[in-house]
């Protein structure tokens, strides 16, 4: 259970072998329960890294931040995102929406 207004921190590379046929039931379902669903993606650190898993098609449609997390310099971005900084762009933001 999530409570109202929560930002929830998705960590994984969404490279799972075998991706459940419910996964991204389950994501949508996390993502209307909270007011903010933000990934954090280690693979996203490379320039070639493409959506072509199962597991990272399931979930890229139901989050709302899709961001990398492999270093200090990400994890200072992801900061400034969760504060809304706009004077401070996080570092390969991408926008899931």
């Amino acid at each position: 259970m999530v409570a109202q207004n929560a930002v929830v921190l998705l960590i994984s590379d969404g490279l799972d072998a075998d991706a459940a046929e419910g996964l991204a039931f389950e994501a949508e379902r996390l993502a209307k329960s909270c007011s903010r669903l933000v990934w954090l993606n280690p693979l996203l650190r490379y320039a070639g890294f493409e959506a072509r898993p199962a597991g990272v098609r399931a979930i890229l449609p139901h989050v709302d931040d899709f961001l990398p997390v492999h270093n200090l310099d990400t994890l200072t971005s992801l900061a400034h995102a969760l504060a809304g900084d706009r004077a401070a762009p996080p570092a390969a933001f991408v926008h899931a929406a």
